[in-house]
């Protein structure tokens, strides 16, 4: 009876890793046919339908974000720093769906 701390600690033997093999090292080599470079997996989708769900979830996420700083502003109470940049955080994360619905570099269109 008593408590774990009071009772001895057991010596636990650890073994030692294992020495790197040529199966170990094809494990992390790609697979034939898969992507290598950024270029060649995109982040996102490029379907029209995925950059506007995106895009407009960004957008009301940030204008959420924006509205809920500057409910006590009108309430009267002067602004913070904290309000101050939960209302850049929240336009920020607005600018940013409106960058995946205008999509400037033109990637979700086929460039022959």
């Amino acid at each position: 009876m008593g408590s774990f701390l009071s009772q001895p600690l057991q010596q636990i033997k650890v073994p030692a890793p294992p020495e790197a093999t040529n199966s170990a090292e094809s494990l992390l080599r790609p697979a034939p046919g898969a992507p290598t470079s950024p270029a060649e997996a995109p982040l996102f989708n490029n379907c029209w339908s995925c950059r506007v769900l995106s895009g407009a979830g960004l957008i009301g996420a940030g204008g959420y974000v924006y509205w809920v700083a500057r409910k006590p502003m009108k309430l009267g109470y002067p602004p913070g720093p904290g309000t101050i940049t939960q209302m850049v955080i929240g336009i920020s994360i607005a600018c940013w769906g409106v960058v995946i619905l205008s999509d400037p570099k033109g990637k979700a269109f086929r460039v022959d």
